[in-house]
């Protein structure tokens, strides 16, 4: 399956594993390296100590190319960037910030970049930045996202249609049908969030993984968007959020609300109650918790099952 986004990053499979807060620690990340594609290990979460425990664990774990994910947003962005540097990370994907913040110091390192972004306009500024590729994520996906809801049906091909550089499409995929229906979009690759937080080497509490295997179609909703927009499973923090938007709360109101620390509740403590479960829509498609490995498998035998039926025109048109 090689391609652009394979050469680049030295992969097997177009298959990239998002870099979620609290769910991609090294164990993940190597898990799916391993099985040919490109795991990330999510720094948003990460003090700089704990960063630097999970690349070197990786590193040992795994004698394939694995990237960092660094939300720019997060403090002690700095410290992240020694550490990648030092241990001689390949791959980081910013996101959540301006692209030419960290690029060109990465560059200068051999270091591949990649930025997430929600629109055409943020995509051709990430391109003028000089990164290696963009991943366009569109309103299906779960955690944090694009306040102008755009599709990913829309997203992906519009974005092909302005860019030069590779394209890795993101949000709703998690099958291998819906890999081929991006790549036919115009995505050279996908990247792979919620089906990976049901994973057994996901470092998201059990409790959360069972929840997101449980939710169906309508379980979630992208909400919070004065703040930062985040799509979660609907439980009894969010029908609190609800309340306050029912009440006309103001955007300091609804931060109050939110405090700090929910997304750490929900994901990794398994607090279903009072937690932020960030989740995509794909979700209600999600039925088992597998290993990584597995997954992989499932994924690329579905896709090429799926390409088969259609170039031996199987379908009924």
């Amino acid at each position: 399956m090689a391609n652009r986004i394979t050469e680049l990053f030295s992969i097997d499979y177009p298959i990239i594993q998002a870099g979620m807060i609290w769910c991609s620690g090294w164990e993940l990340a190597s898990a799916v390296s391993n099985a040919g594609g490109l795991g990330i290990i999510g720094s948003g979460s990460m003090y700089p100590e704990i960063l630097e425990d999970h690349v070197k664990k990786c590193k040992a774990a795994t004698n394939k190319p694995f990237a960092v994910n660094l939300p720019m947003l997060y403090p002690d962005i700095d410290k992240h960037i020694e550490t990648i540097i030092k241990y001689e990370v390949p791959i980081v994907f910013t996101s959540a910030g301006n692209p030419k913040t960290w690029t060109g110091k990465l560059k200068e390192h051999g270091i591949k970049v990649v930025h997430v972004v929600s629109s055409v306009k943020f995509a051709l500024k990430a391109q003028e930045a000089g990164v290696d590729a963009v991943v366009a994520e569109g309103f299906e996906a779960g955690g944090h996202n694009g306040r102008d809801e755009t599709t990913t049906l829309c997203l992906i091909p519009m974005v092909k249609k302005a860019l030069d550089i590779p394209l890795i499409a993101a949000g709703g995929i998690g099958t291998g049908r819906g890999m081929l229906a991006a790549m036919t979009l115009g995505a050279d690759a996908v990247q792979i969030g919620s089906r990976f937080v049901a994973s057994e080497e996901s470092s998201a509490h059990q409790a959360f993984k069972e929840s997101v295997v449980q939710a169906k179609e309508g379980d979630t909703m992208l909400t919070l968007k004065e703040i930062t927009p985040v799509r979660l499973i609907k439980n009894p923090f969010f029908s609190k959020v609800e309340e306050a938007y029912k009440n006309c709360a103001s955007t300091d109101e609804m931060k109050t609300l939110l405090g700090r620390g929910r997304a750490k509740k929900g994901m990794f403590e398994g607090d279903l109650e009072e937690g932020e479960l960030e989740i995509g829509q794909i979700s209600g498609l999600i039925d088992t918790i597998l290993p990584a490995e597995k997954i992989m498998q499932e994924i690329l035998s579905e896709y090429k099952q799926a390409r088969t039926e259609i170039l031996s025109d199987k379908l009924d048109w």
